[in-house]
């Protein structure tokens, strides 16, 4: 059963680690010319900080979604 539950287990783990590897490559952004949206083109760096402030904004709007009860 031990076997069983670890043969599960590292399946999983190449299901998602196989999922994981398609979502980064069809994230990837076209290197050089104009994207199908018709925008300039991003650069690694502007992608990063956009993705960092996009983390910020939705743990802020988290952490205001649910204010802490007070202790009574």
């Amino acid at each position: 059963m031990r076997g069983l539950g670890l043969i599960g287990l590292v399946l999983a783990l190449v299901i998602v680690g196989l999922l994981a590897k398609k979502q980064m490559t069809s994230v990837a952004a076209p290197v050089g010319g104009v994207a199908a949206t018709g925008e300039a083109p991003v650069n690694a760096h502007d992608q990063a900080q956009r993705v960092q402030q996009q983390v910020k904004d939705a743990l802020d709007a988290a952490a205001k979604a649910r204010p802490m009860p007070d202790d009574n």
